[in-house]
């Protein structure tokens, strides 16, 4: 079977906490925060699938869903003529199983279970399951091809990242053909790939599945009890003593079209301080993440903001940024801004400096502001003169989270 020829059904895992990135999950899932300005975390997700062929897929929710839905609702639908072409919401419905009584999803593998039906309905030769809460470009059809001329019931991808840094991760551990021959989950001394002592495989939750394999490795496991019916942990351990061929594929020998060299951009937001990390990733003169590539286009909400404005070139009142991304609306009124992301319709006033920083919708600042190595999520409200980020003891004071590296979380809706 051709890569062409096969049927795939696309599964966008989009249920999860998030709890870690709090406050901008307080009342949003993960995949629904914003990101670079003018995205959403899941943006990355869908587009790997649009860009990769796949048309047909369902987006699973669960936690914090409204966000989510109203996103996926206004932003992402095609036109009504081709059955085959569509993004789909499927929330937690709590389908009944004889042997299981009336669930909540519990685990990413349950979540996919208890929506087996549509695979089926789709008549789904492969299902790529995919995590809707990671940044990065993946040319699916690239793995796709792997898995097929492999002959693989499973397909897992993988991260080849630094040894000491892949404590962190559920560790792929490989043969010298790429076999899966164990999984680690966070191990104290990871394995190293074979012939490559300084790299070991971090999975990055992204699989392809043969449909018969799937449905079969499901069942079997929903019907045991001490199961946490995860991917990683359960199904694809299982896949192995059940005598299927479980295969890694290198993300890094992964092409997009328009770039050149390795593909090594993979970013797990799940902190706020990898959420912040990645943000300022963007504003690199060259930043390893391009979103300028319009070989491999990024989709996102086509809104109708006016065009961003700086104002004022005064000698002590200039309008003016440098190395940052400004989206659509945002008036910098005699402002500076350095190494920052701004989303929409914001306004800075005179004299305010923001450094380090990323800021979300339709927020304004104040004249004779400091804000230093921070988020500001929508609609926050800053009086004139105030500082964040300049005196940490004062922002926890304020209530504001404060991570390990000394960014300040401003929640939703906040009034200075």
């Amino acid at each position: 079977m051709s890569s062409k020829k096969a049927k795939v059904l696309g599964m966008v895992l989009a249920g999860g906490r998030g709890s870690r990135l709090e406050p901008l999950t307080a009342k949003r899932t993960k995949p629904a925060v914003p990101f670079g300005s003018k995205y959403r975390i899941i943006d990355f997700a869908l587009n790997n699938m649009m860009n990769s062929e796949i048309y047909s897929m369902y987006v699973l929710t669960q936690f914090k869903a409204q966000s989510l839905t109203e996103h996926i609702q206004r932003n992402w639908r095609f036109g009504s003529f081709l059955d085959s072409y569509f993004i789909t919401l499927a929330p937690a419905q709590m389908y009944r199983y004889d042997e299981l009584g009336e669930q909540w999803y519990r685990g990413t593998a349950d979540a996919i279970y208890q929506n087996v039906h549509l695979i089926h309905n789709n008549e789904a030769d492969l299902v790529a399951i995919f995590s809707g809460d990671h940044i990065y470009k993946m040319d699916i059809r690239h793995m796709i091809t792997q898995h097929q001329e492999s002959g693989a019931d499973v397909t897992v991808a993988a991260y080849p990242t630094p040894v000491a840094d892949a404590t962190r991760f559920g560790v792929l551990q490989v043969d010298t053909d790429f076999n899966i021959t164990e999984f680690q989950e966070k191990p104290a001394k990871p394995n190293p790939i074979p012939g490559r002592d300084t790299h070991a495989l971090a999975s990055m939750g992204n699989y392809i599945f043969s449909t018969e394999a799937l449905v079969d490795l499901l069942t079997k496991d929903a019907a045991i009890e001490e199961s946490s019916h995860d991917f990683g942990h359960n199904i694809v351990p299982m896949a192995m003593e059940d005598g299927y061929r479980v295969m890694a594929y290198d993300f890094a020998t992964n092409p997009i079209p328009g770039q050149t060299g390795p593909n090594t951009y993979w970013r797990d937001v799940g902190t706020l301080d990898s959420y912040w990390e990645a943000n300022m990733d963007l504003v690199a003169v060259k930043p390893e993440f391009d979103l300028y590539n319009y070989e491999w286009p990024l989709r996102t909400s086509a809104e109708f903001s006016p065009p961003a404005k700086f104002v004022h070139e005064e000698h002590n009142r200039r309008g003016q940024a440098f190395n940052s991304l400004v989206a659509g609306g945002v008036i910098v009124s005699g402002a500076t801004l350095r190494h920052s992301v701004l989303a929409r319709r914001i306004r800075v006033h005179s004299h305010t400096l923001i450094e380090n920083s990323v800021i979300m919708d339709n927020c304004e600042i104040g004249r004779h502001c400091t804000i230093r190595n921070a988020i500001l999520d929508k609609n926050v409200s800053v009086r004139e003169g105030t500082q964040i980020g300049v005196n940490l003891d004062d922002d926890r004071a304020r209530g504001f989270k404060v991570t390990d590296r000394g960014v300040v979380a401003v929640p939703k809706g906040y009034r200075f």
